[in-house]
């Protein structure tokens, strides 16, 4: 049940979507988060915690879950936010938003510099305020679950749950090449903090089906890693209106 019929070609990326993957969810994430599995965590649990902690340790781990989706989203709303409206940065998200259909696929497509200031970002919260590295892999594993379901390419409603979490209805508007839609919906896994920040998009008609960006992306994986060292980087460099 496709969303969108026209996405179902093959667009000639699925080898760069593959690469950014595996350099950016792939190794930044290992090494960052999921070193624990195969026994950071026995590393880090003998380490004693400081007394000013705030983190509640005592919460069952759900509720602990709960409160660090919340408080980690924070940090990926504004490494998000910033990535679009910063010139700087924003050559390293155009990586990911250069896709011109939505699948399953392009979900990890991310330069690695991108990838790892959102990690820090989010994480480093929960780490500054002593959560526990189990919660750390629980929003590990719901943010991958999240990012694969806001970018399938199947039809979906969400109804009211679009109003607490991301999904595919809310992040296909942020796609949009259109800025009033496409500077929207920050949230990875929750929109809290675009309810706050007045950011929240959602409309009862389609989003669009032309997405990406307004300016050339290099076709190649290796390319695309050279892209935000050698672009020509000017205000709002996304939106060629000047």
């Amino acid at each position: 049940m496709p969303h969108e019929p026209l996405w179902l070609p093959p667009d000639g990326q699925i080898w760069a979507d593959i690469g950014h993957t595996l350099t950016s969810k792939g190794t930044v994430q290992a090494i960052l988060i999921f070193g624990g599995v195969i026994g950071l965590s026995e590393l880090i649990k003998p380490v004693s915690v400081p007394m000013d902690a705030l983190w509640p340790r005592e919460w069952p781990m759900a509720a602990q879950v709960v409160l660090g989706l919340v408080v980690a989203e924070f940090g990926l709303y504004w490494a998000h936010r910033v990535a679009h409206e910063w010139p700087p940065l924003w050559p390293y998200h155009a990586v990911h938003h250069s896709v011109k259909k939505l699948w399953i696929v392009n979900t990890g497509r991310f330069h690695f510099i991108d990838s790892l200031i959102s990690i820090v970002l989010g994480s480093g919260v929960l780490f500054a305020t002593g959560a526990p590295l189990e919660v750390i892999q629980w929003l590990s594993a719901i943010t991958a679950f999240i990012g694969m379901l806001t970018h399938c390419n199947v039809e979906m409603r969400f109804g009211v749950l679009s109003w607490v979490f991301n999904t595919p209805e809310l992040h296909r508007w942020h796609h949009s090449k259109d800025l009033s839609e496409g500077d929207k919906n920050y949230g990875e896994n929750v929109m809290l903090w675009d309810w706050i920040f007045f950011s929240h998009y959602n409309q009862k008609r389609r989003p669009p089906l032309d997405i990406g960006i307004k300016e050339e992306m290099p076709p190649r994986f290796l390319q695309q890693l050279k892209y935000p060292f050698t672009a020509e980087i000017r205000w709002k460099n996304k939106d060629f209106s000047q």
